[in-house]
């Protein structure tokens, strides 16, 4: 048996927490143990990746966009391979510092092994054992693959081994409606992949707003085809060639081939592998593991963030839970973690970026203002053709607090940091929006001007 002061499992952002404790008090014992590459999901299979994927998507989007601007332009080739080995490059190459630097840490026991609760405080990780005063559940998530027919006795892909991908195929169906489906989908699409979404929900990416999903969708089509309120019922096939069957709720159903399948359906716990209940560490009915508002599970000094604990999946979250169990179990002052205003964005073309309440949450709160504005309302969405995307903003009627936001458009992503800035301040209102100067004629007018339009109206009676 081998004791540490800490006990982190997973490099991910809790190497974050590594990294503070170190540099107060480097005489601390600190063990890390990870299966998979050193970076965590971010870095080896979700945000870093796909992101070096979507840019090259997004110039092409731009360049086949160029005769509305009186452009004429030919793209002469689309080098997929060497997209997809540039982007593994950038990958690796970044796990690698990492790993070199757990290696040759002389304050850090680096285990490159799956690691196993055992008994209280206790993993085992390989053929050691290893006890810790406080342990640190980093331990992610991994794609979640649902019950259908077939699904076992093929080939297929998930978000983490379509970044093996070394040639691109002909065709592509994509089981999964959400915003994994919508990137690699749009990725996909502008490669030159004829691409297949096929999402149960009726919604297509049903975490958004429904006029900012429409529009997406919309846009979307154009590139691929979206199939939306069918559930898969069976898959089968070869190497070379699959067939997906799907059913709508009407009974209707659907036969979709494709060369190869995408399933992006959800993420699932790795609590199943990881048995944190042999320490006493509860989790709930889907394995995500049990915290209080400051991140500490069912038992002391025990801590859990990230995918683990089953709130947004997103990195910029993960950093910041990292923050607050730093704080909470390394130093006096406790704070909570504070989830009220959590932007994400799809990258696609458009963007989309959301914050906050959607509308329908936030009625049945309180009474609520709504404000909208479309980017060619304004000078320089004008100037860059954009139609149909737009701003909606979400405030409480009585204080003029921003309860929420959502944007679809070029450079969404960017454009809601305004908005989930303010939302940060003491009052949260939007006065600082009203004083500010906005550049004109800037893409940032089309979020004064939402402010700026507020109604009372619902606006999902809107014709948009």
């Amino acid at each position: 048996m081998k004791g540490y002061d800490v006990i982190a499992i997973g490099s991910g952002s809790a190497m974050n927490i590594v990294s503070q404790i170190l540099s107060t008090d480097p005489d601390k014992k600190i063990a890390l143990i990870e299966k998979d590459m050193p970076g965590g999901i971010c870095l080896t299979r979700g945000c870093i990746p796909s992101k070096r994927l979507l840019y090259p998507a997004t110039v092409i989007h731009q360049i086949k966009r160029s005769n509305e601007f009186g452009i004429s332009v030919d793209i002469n080739k689309i080098d997929f391979s060497y997209i997809m080995k540039q982007m593994r490059h950038h990958v690796k190459k970044q796990s690698d510092s990492i790993k070199e630097a757990l290696i040759g840490s002389n304050h850090i026991d680096f285990y490159p092994y799956q690691g196993r609760f055992i008994d209280d405080y206790t993993l085992q990780v390989k053929d050691k054992r290893l006890r810790g005063e406080n342990i640190l559940i980093c331990s992610g998530s991994r794609p979640s693959i649902p019950p259908i027919k077939g699904i076992k006795d093929i080939d297929y892909l998930t978000s983490k081994t379509f970044l093996n991908l070394k040639d691109a195929p002909e065709s592509m169906a994509i089981i999964g409606g959400g915003y994994i489906a919508a990137e690699y989908g749009f990725f996909l699409s502008m490669m030159g992949v004829e691409v297949t979404i096929i999402g149960r929900n009726p919604q297509f990416v049903p975490s958004e707003e429904p006029e900012i999903s429409k529009v997406l969708k919309d846009k979307l089509s154009k590139h691929m085809s979206i199939v939306t309120g069918y559930e898969v019922k069976e898959v089968y096939g070869s190497d070379k060639s699959k067939t997906i069957f799907a059913k709508d709720k009407k009974g209707d159903k659907k036969e979709i081939k494709a060369a190869e399948l995408l399933v992006v359906t959800g993420r699932e716990s790795n609590s199943d592998i990881l048995k944190p209940e042999r320490s006493g560490v509860e989790t709930d009915e889907n394995g995500w593991i049990k915290v209080n508002p400051y991140l500490e599970t069912t038992k002391e000094n025990i801590w859990a963030m990230g995918d683990a604990v089953g709130e947004p999946m997103f990195k910029h979250v993960a950093n910041m839970e990292s923050e607050v169990v730093y704080r909470n179990a390394f130093e006096a002052n406790k704070i909570k973690m504070d989830y009220h205003a959590v932007p994400h964005a799809i990258f696609t073309e458009p963007e989309v970026a959301s914050v906050g309440l959607k509308e329908d949450e936030a009625r049945k709160m309180t009474d609520i203002l709504i404000g909208h504005q479309r980017y060619q309302d304004t000078a320089k969405g004008d100037a860059m053709g954009i139609t149909d995307c737009f701003v909606k903003v979400i405030v409480e009627k009585d204080s003029y607090r921003i309860l929420g936001a959502h944007i679809v458009g070029p450079n969404a992503s960017i454009l809601i940091q305004e908005i989930v800035n303010l939302m940060y301040t003491e009052k949260e209102n939007i006065l600082p929006i009203y004083r500010g100067m906005h550049i004109h004629p800037a893409l940032s007018e089309v979020v004064e001007r939402a402010f700026y339009g507020l109604h009372s109206h619902d606006h999902h009676t809107e014709n948009l």
